[in-house]
């Protein structure tokens, strides 16, 4: 949970946007503080992902820390007033796992400490990229809190039940590599070579992927989670029968088979 601090209020932007391509780079910004959480913060980040949902020339979304975290987490300073925070205080007007519901690709470069809400963050990407000194830890159970915003949900079904246990009643630290070995993060890389390689990778979604296709994708894995097997193939049929409609595959096997680049469309804007 996160309350206002008096940091709020300065001027400059806590979320830092940067367009490569179709690709939208964004860096949590607050390096004196490890790029510790607040509600502007959220507010910020937030704000920039839904625009990107909704802009056709963004097909791909790379977020990472500014200077030596990616985020350290709640400020201390919010979480010291907690106690004294009402439900309405506390209640913030986007739900926190906003970045689940992106269409669009989400990939994390994780360039330091992701503790508490910050390894909430990461886990909400569909993506984690790392270098070797990055350090993970769910650090909940060491200040009174809980598993919050989902977490023991998504840990689990990324490393196992027995890890996700370790992790979280633990509260210890876990650097890039045994993240990568665990499966908490997909590509462990030179901390030197960190952004570029997961805009990199984002980019190459970007020319030679399907949005709708990779939305589509996005919503199954989800959705999937919770279901059979048999619900899974029978809405895969029908989501099947809907591609098979639709323009993306004549472009698809017309650019595989004429030996070029794909040119899908960019996805529809959201009905309200």
């Amino acid at each position: 949970m996160t309350t206002t601090s008096p940091e709020e209020t300065r001027s400059e932007p806590t979320v830092l946007s940067e367009r490569r391509g179709a690709v939208l780079v964004l860096t949590l910004h607050r390096p004196e503080r490890l790029n510790a959480w607040t509600n502007a913060m959220e507010d910020e980040y937030f704000a920039a992902l839904l625009a990107a949902d909704e802009d056709p020339d963004v097909r791909a979304v790379v977020v990472t820390g500014a200077g030596r975290g990616f985020c350290a987490g709640a400020d201390m300073g919010d979480l010291a007033g907690a106690a004294d925070a009402t439900d309405a205080e506390i209640d913030r007007p986007l739900p926190r796992h906003l970045p689940l519901t992106l269409r669009k690709p989400l990939v994390a470069a994780v360039n330091g400490a992701a503790a508490g809400l910050g390894m909430v963050e990461t886990l909400y990407c569909d993506v984690r990229f790392a270098s070797p000194d990055a350090v993970f830890l769910t650090a909940f159970s060491r200040r009174g809190l809980v598993a919050e915003y989902g977490m023991a949900w998504l840990l689990q079904r990324l490393v196992g039940p027995g890890r996700a246990a370790d992790l979280l009643l633990s509260g210890r630290s876990v650097d890039g590599d045994e993240a990568h070995r665990i499966g908490l993060v997909e590509h462990l890389v030179p901390a030197d070579e960190l952004l570029e390689r997961a805009v990199a990778y984002a980019a190459d979604l970007t020319t030679s992927c399907s949005p709708w296709s990779m939305a589509t994708i996005k919503s199954q894995l989800l959705l999937d989670a919770e279901r059979s097997f048999a619900e899974s193939v029978q809405a895969a049929d029908v989501l099947m029968r809907e591609s098979f409609r639709g323009s993306d595959i004549a472009e698809g096997v017309a650019s595989f088979t004429e030996r070029r680049p794909p040119v899908f469309a960019p996805l529809p804007r959201k009905e309200i």
